[in-house]
């Protein structure tokens, strides 16, 4: 009798503390609505308890919004899906001709991968292509080509920018697109360069020079190729942590690309958005207004939803590598002041979306050891007050529900 009302007691204390915290959930949601100064249906929040899945606040978690850059944690959730954390990217040299008394009767081919990282000024950092292939080259004991440098981009067919973005991101070093061969960030200064190809070409004639092998520069037609260099990358696992710490642009696209291309797609963006969205319809993604038209997350033709977010963040939460690539609150890229010096500084791990009139956040709430304990969905739209505000009334949000 003593056991059962012992029991009795504890159960009737945890549906206490729960109604408790339910309350205070609910009115943590309640005041964050109140204080972001955005309209109601502009906002969808949806944070879940991975334990059990249970729900902890909600609201209009099935409304398409723009997710900006949370995008980014969609594709790099693709791709580190289809190769795992150890892939990389292979820039495969070639030469098509005899050699003789070191002269090459033939061209220098370099096959683009969609590698962003080749001469990037952003980590990962990987050696210096241009040296590798005069090694290359030199190896083979090679002084003079008779033929050009050839840049095969047949394996990334299509616009290197995605059709929706608008024409003035285009022109600037974020909205820069992916190319078959990508060089030095496609960017001079804050503007975006058009044919990164041709640049490189430019800097590896100079390279060539100063290595005195000369080059023709003649008109052939290609023969057989022989692979004389594989240029590597750093590991994928290392170039996703990059991307979502920094939200690079040029690095999420060739990613989408790169997740089309392993797919059997032809590499173009258009047939990676078709194959990814059927990834997510495999896994029975609830996907009724949600559309992908990138991989950055620039276009604002993209719609998500917190249900679709929270169901994919909820599915990777399992992987060991997919949430260290979450930048951390209080500490890093465009996360570092946002909860600082608050309880949950390094206890939140998010990807940020910012555009003008839009604000989001998706990642985990971490425990003690980094792993995550709850899915966080925060997605704001049509800010045309202080963006501010809606920061800090999401970090009013999450101080309130994480309190304890």
């Amino acid at each position: 009798m003593k056991l059962q009302r012992s029991a009795l007691s504890l159960l009737t204390i945890f549906l206490a503390v729960f109604s408790a915290f339910a309350a205070s959930a609910d009115e943590a949601l309640s005041e964050f609505l109140r204080r972001n100064g955005i309209p109601d249906n502009s906002v969808s929040v949806k944070i879940v308890d991975l334990a059990d899945g249970s729900v902890v606040v909600s609201h209009n978690e099935g409304t398409p919004l723009i997710p900006a850059s949370i995008m980014k944690s969609v594709t790099t959730a693709a791709l580190l899906e289809s190769v795992g954390p150890d892939w990389r990217y292979h820039t495969r040299i070639y030469i098509d001709g005899p050699i003789d008394l070191g002269y090459l009767r033939g061209n220098v081919i370099v096959e683009g991968a969609c590698d962003p990282t080749l001469n990037s000024s952003k980590e990962p950092f990987s050696e210096d292509i241009i040296e590798e292939i005069c090694s290359a080259l030199s190896s083979q004991l090679i002084r003079r080509v008779e033929g050009s440098i050839i840049i095969d981009e047949n394996n990334f067919p299509g616009s290197p920018h995605p059709e929706s973005w608008a024409k003035e991101d285009r022109a600037k070093y974020y909205g820069t697109g992916s190319h078959a061969l990508n060089y030095s960030d496609n960017a001079r200064g804050d503007f975006a360069v058009k044919n990164p190809s041709a640049n490189f070409v430019s800097l590896l004639k100079k390279g060539l020079a100063a290595r005195d092998i000369s080059l023709e520069d003649n008109p052939m037609p290609e023969g057989r190729r022989v692979q004389i260099h594989d240029h590597l990358s750093a590991p994928i696992d290392e170039i996703m942590r990059s991307c979502m710490v920094r939200s690079d642009n040029l690095f999420a696209e060739s990613m989408l690309r790169t997740y089309g291309k392993m797919e059997g797609c032809d590499g173009s963006t258009s047939q990676a958005v078709s194959k990814e969205m059927q990834l997510w319809e495999d896994k029975n993604f609830p996907l009724e207004g949600v559309k992908i038209h990138d991989g950055s997350g620039l276009s604002r033709s993209n719609r998500v939803t917190a249900n679709f977010m929270t169901e994919l963040l909820s599915n990777m939460s399992g992987n060991p590598y997919y949430a260290s690539f979450f930048p951390l609150a209080g500490q890093e890229g465009t996360l570092k002041k946002f909860l600082a010096n608050t309880p949950l500084d390094s206890y939140v791990a998010m990807k940020t979306g910012s555009m003008r009139g839009i604000q989001c956040y998706a990642g985990y709430k971490l425990d003690d050891d980094y792993m995550p304990t709850h899915v966080i969905v925060i997605i704001m739209n049509d800010i045309t007050k202080s963006r501010d505000r809606a920061k800090q009334a999401a970090e009013k949000l999450l101080l309130s529900i994480f309190q304890d």
